[in-house]
């Protein structure tokens, strides 16, 4: 997964139509100021996702929740998903947060909030007990998965393929987390690729990586792979180096994603990746962020306000300026192994009866 030698990049057409999926990291509330505590496992955020999921009713858009433990493990935090799911409104994926999933055999230290950081048969067993109580709870086999924190590792893509899932969303392309005891991703290509295991009749890997929707802006942007382990890096905060590029026009990293980013972001941004050739777009956030005071990023009603009103802004911009589609994760697969994606739900379809609600 993160050797360059192990990976085949997919070039979709010129001419493909741009595609947006939405990824949710759907968890526990916990304070992000403080260290990571086994005992927050909090789920009532669940029920405010109704909030965005408006929104993407009225663009035909189906988020993919990727799921950690306590949401799928409590029942008042995966009903209201189920009955989502049910409905052919969303889709679910997996999520690991070490210090929140069984079994607890590892300290809970920053480095080992990583999964991939702990001894691989330690990161199976968790993915394997998550992947069990999804498929107990949600009555389908996860195959599409997200690492806690981004937090990849080597023995990651045999974990994966071991426990049948097909599509992994944790690369951060053109991103050095070493630093902070996380994978370094910059040598990860933007573009979809196939990684792990060989396929020998097919010639690649047998799992799909589509990366974050991340990317550099300015008049170094196309440099910003090559940049960015200085500016992350101990030097480069202790001068702010990343600051300076942005203000003087330079080089700016931005992530498709509403927590503290706006409209104008996610357009240049956008724009940027568009003009390299990139046509898979994911928007992405944490599901706490629905409800103020879980995160950073939305702390009153007025900065919730200003949240949805950021998703609602960019995904009218990307279906009816951009002429783009809606698309999920294992809707990409197939369009990359068939040539034709699977049946999008309709705006008609996606929409509930009478304006009533399905989260209860």
């Amino acid at each position: 997964m993160l050797d360059p030698r192990e990976r085949t990049v997919i070039d979709l057409p010129a001419g493909q139509t741009p595609l947006l999926m939405v990824v949710v990291d759907t968890e526990e509330e916990f304070d992000w100021s403080k260290p990571h505590d086994r005992a927050a496992t909090a789920v009532t955020a669940i029920a405010a996702q109704e909030r965005a999921h408006r929104i993407y009713n009225a663009h035909g858009l189906r988020p993919t929740y990727v799921v950690d433990y306590p949401v799928a493990s409590q029942e008042g935090a995966f009903a209201p998903l189920r009955a989502l799911l049910d409905a052919g409104r969303c889709e679910i994926g997996a999520h690991l947060h070490p210090w929140v999933n069984p079994p607890d055999d590892e300290d809970v230290t920053y480095r080992n909030s990583y999964p991939g950081n702990l001894p691989p048969a330690l990161e199976r067993e968790k993915l394997r007990r998550l992947t069990a109580v999804i498929a107990e709870n949600f009555g389908i086999q996860p195959t599409v998965y997200r690492a806690g924190r981004y937090g990849v590792g080597p023995a990651t893509a045999e974990t994966l393929a071991a426990l049948g899932y097909e599509v992994d969303l944790s690369v951060v392309p053109g991103t050095d987390l070493s630093h902070d005891q996380g994978p370094d991703f910059r040598h990860c290509d933007p573009r979809p690729y196939w990684f792990g295991r060989r396929d020998r009749a097919k010639d690649r890997g047998r799992l799909l990586e589509i990366p974050l929707s991340v990317g550099f802006t300015g008049l170094l942007g196309r440099h910003g792979a090559s940049l960015h382990g200085f500016l992350a890096g101990p030097l480069g905060r202790r001068f702010r180096a990343a600051g300076i590029m942005a203000r003087l026009g330079l080089l700016e990293r931005h992530r498709l994603s509403p927590e503290g980013i706006g409209f104008d972001d996610h357009r240049r941004l956008t724009e940027a990746l568009l003009a390299r050739g990139q046509r898979i777009f994911g928007l992405t956030y944490h599901s706490p962020s629905l409800v103020p005071g879980h995160t950073p990023y939305v702390r009153d009603e007025g900065e919730l306000d200003r949240f949805l009103a950021s998703i609602e802004r960019y995904c009218d911009y990307f279906m009816n300026t951009l002429g783009g589609r809606p698309t999920t994760p294992l809707d990409v697969k197939a369009l990359i192994v068939d040539g034709d994606p699977r049946p999008s739900i309709t705006r008609a379809e996606n929409a509930a009866p009478d304006g009533a609600s399905i989260f209860t």
